[in-house]
């Protein structure tokens, strides 16, 4: 239904509208937005002297839409050098990249694409614990580099059985839990506030769903609010028998607590999507090998970034056609 009208408004194009992409999104949502929009590329800018971005900008002042990322997001001072702008259309459920207060102050709309990558990353984040778990990179090394000709693989932890705590019961959270009672698991949830929809068990205290849990996945948003939620003393909660699974955001866990609990055998080990500077990943974690690392790529099938990518057009083109935005945050 969503591509059907993103179709429908593109057909009654007749002036292409000018917009700001603050970086790459995905190229063929990136092909689509060249072919239906006039598409000043911020990101072939921003690296360069402050009197070419002012120049970028200055013939801009016109221009109402920006298009970005959900961790990349647009700070303040870029939203201040487009005085028109009234929307910003991120591809990507999370929003903590973007300056909301300021949005909100100069009423900019901002809209992401929820729902259409829910299932993708609770399917990742379900691969990053068995992975974790069952250490299955580690497994395919030792096939790899010859290590099975020398004796059998060291023993892994089961899934069977485990406690598993989730951290942010949003959409995501829900579909991570939803395909945890598949494997016959005790699942309880850490959030803002009880769901009295749901029969899990709620933990007001992280630290104390933390020492219930064998696992620990942090599904919750980025953003201030969550910035260093799994603290030092969350992850010690969660014990040296512990593994903590990330598929939110790199800034809800304390990055340089983890390494050292990591490498102290605090926590059993981690299986990680997501880091405080991506793509910059520390070599300490890279090192471990009870880490399982990803690139930040929980939404990343073909599938899901097109369906994104049309939830993110469709936004834009309601937008240009004055009707009403599918997804506003």
């Amino acid at each position: 239904m969503v591509q059907a009208q993103g179709e429908r408004l593109f057909m009654n194009d007749v002036k292409k509208t000018d917009l700001v992409q603050i970086v790459p999104v995905h190229q063929e949502t990136d092909d689509q937005l060249r072919a239906h929009y006039r598409v000043h590329e911020y990101f072939r800018v921003k690296d360069q002297s402050p009197e070419m971005q002012a120049a970028f900008f200055k013939k801009l002042e016109h221009c109402e839409i920006v298009v970005t990322t959900g961790s990349a997001g647009v700070k303040a001072p870029i939203m201040a050098q487009l005085p028109s702008l009234r929307l910003v259309a991120c591809f990507g459920v999370g929003v903590d990249g973007v300056d909301l207060a300021y949005a909100r102050s100069r009423a900019i709309a901002v809209t992401n694409t929820p729902d259409v990558l829910t299932d993708e990353v609770a399917d990742f984040a379900i691969a990053l614990l068995l992975a974790s778990l069952r250490q299955i990179p580690q497994a395919d090394r030792f096939v790899r580099e010859g290590a099975w000709l020398k004796g059998p693989m060291p023993l892994t932890r089961s899934l069977q059985g485990q406690r598993i705590g989730i951290v942010g019961m949003g959409r995501i959270g829900q579909a991570i839990a939803r395909r945890c009672e598949a494997f016959g698991v005790r699942l309880a949830y850490h959030g803002p506030r009880p769901k009295t929809t749901l029969a899990y068990a709620y933990y007001e205290r992280l630290a104390e769903l933390a020492q219930w849990s064998d696992s620990l996945i942090v599904a919750c948003p980025g953003g201030p609010a969550t910035a260093g939620l799994i603290s030092r003393e969350v992850m010690q909660a969660l014990g040296p028998k512990g593994y903590l699974i990330n598929i939110s955001r790199g800034s809800v866990v304390d990055q340089q607590a983890l390494i050292e609990l990591l490498q102290s055998h605090a926590i059993a080990g981690a299986g990680l999507d997501v880091f405080a500077d991506e793509p910059h990943v520390p070599q300490a974690l890279v090192a471990m090998p009870h880490v399982v690392l990803a690139p930040h790529v929980a939404s990343a099938s073909q599938e899901t970034r097109s369906a994104m990518g049309r939830l993110t057009l469709d936004n834009v083109a309601a937008f240009v056609s004055g009707k009403p935005l599918l997804t506003s945050v």
